[in-house]
């Protein structure tokens, strides 16, 4: 049983005023010129996931200007043999709230019925920019096998958070570290043992996998030194780094210093130092066995949303890739600015033009 969204309404969020699309599970391509509202319909359909949609934008500035009223979205999601009415929405800047089938509910609820994933251009520099990109990378397809990984991450860092506060304040009496040092050894284990869940799973998928798309030998690294083994031995690093931190002003040792190192398998090359061309091929080789792995944890591939990505490929790499998202039986929603992008898909796909005209918005079935 395939999962999709069947139903997509927006209202008032960025340029769409008012939208209503219906599908069905097969692929869905978005087509229209730049800036016509493309993009604003995939961050719509990512915040069906936990977390803050894959612009990472605060809830205020997804309402559409200048109206500012709030925006609400609405889906009917089938998923695993059931449907789920999801709303989710903000109202004049505050926090993004949700209700899953007519109740209340939390983000991690949210992540035990939909997985979404996502590939968009301002990842193209993934494997070039700093380490806190990688880290949130794989925080996302981690998440997407552990919805629980959420509440680990925000209580880790809300932990830390204050005990950087004592150490920006050259606070050295050990007392009052010993209760943070304890949260943060606990959800920071478990934060690092699910990414290393997670790797495992990508790996395997990656094996069982034939595809036209590059493998990627991937590795956690630490910035420095190895994360500890177990809670005690992550509390006593705590304890014997906090002159060090003191020092620095922030918390040196844990699972916020990890770093995702990834390879090019074939040719035995880092990521960092491929092609542009390389290494797009492997951000979608990752994503691909990233849903691959799904289909089997979850028993349903999770949505894809594919950003621009018929742009960056040649026609014969376009054309293995949709084979590929047709073969896994997922519901992707790709962009591009022309219907020709998405010629090799024939009758596999839906496709809906995208305009815009005087600063709104429209989506017509084509």
């Amino acid at each position: 049983m395939p999962l999709y969204l069947s139903s997509l309404s927006l209202s008032h969020f960025r340029s769409h005023k008012s939208v209503r699309i219906e599908a069905d599970a097969r692929p869905v391509a978005l087509y229209g010129p730049n800036g016509a509202g493309k993009t604003n319909i995939l961050e719509a359909v990512s915040l069906f996931s936990p977390g803050r949609g894959l612009r990472r934008a605060a809830a205020q500035d997804m309402a559409r200007r200048p109206d500012a009223i709030g925006w609400k979205l609405t889906g009917v999601l089938r998923s695993m043999h059931q449907v789920h009415e999801i709303e989710t929405w903000s109202e004049e800047g505050s926090a993004r709230q949700l209700r899953i089938d007519g109740k209340a509910a939390s983000q991690v609820a949210l992540g035990r019925v939909a997985r979404v994933l996502w590939l968009i251009p301002s990842m193209d520099r993934l494997w070039i920019e700093g380490a806190e990109g990688r880290r949130r990378f794989l925080d996302r397809m981690t998440l997407s096998f552990a919805p629980s990984h959420a509440e680990a991450t925000l209580a880790y860092e809300k932990a830390m958070r204050e005990r950087n506060r004592l150490l920006k304040d050259q606070v050295r009496d050990g007392h009052w570290y010993v209760a943070l040092e304890r949260q943060m050894a606990e959800a920071g284990i478990a934060i690092h043992a699910n990414r290393v869940a997670a790797l495992e799973q990508l790996t395997e998928a990656q094996a069982r996998a034939e595809t036209a798309f590059p493998v990627a030998e991937l590795e956690l690294t630490m910035t420095e030194g190895e994360m500890p083994g177990t809670e005690s031995d992550f509390r006593d690093a705590l304890s014997e780094s906090r002159f060090r931190d003191i020092a620095a002003g922030r918390t040196l040792v844990g699972p916020h210093r990890a770093d995702l190192y990834g390879v090019y398998a074939a040719k035995g090359v880092p990521a960092a130092e491929c092609s542009t061309g390389e290494q797009k091929a492997l951000l979608v080789s990752l994503i691909l066995a990233n849903a691959r792995a799904l289909a089997q944890d979850f028993g349903a591939p999770p949505i894809l949303l594919l950003d621009e990505v018929a742009a960056h490929l040649d026609a014969a790499r376009r054309a293995a890739l949709y084979d590929e998202i047709c073969a896994l039986g997922a519901q992707a929603w790709m962009t591009g600015t022309g219907p020709e992008l998405f010629t090799e898909l024939g009758d596999r796909v839906q496709k809906f033009e995208v305009t815009e005209n005087e600063a709104t918005s429209s989506v017509n079935p084509c």
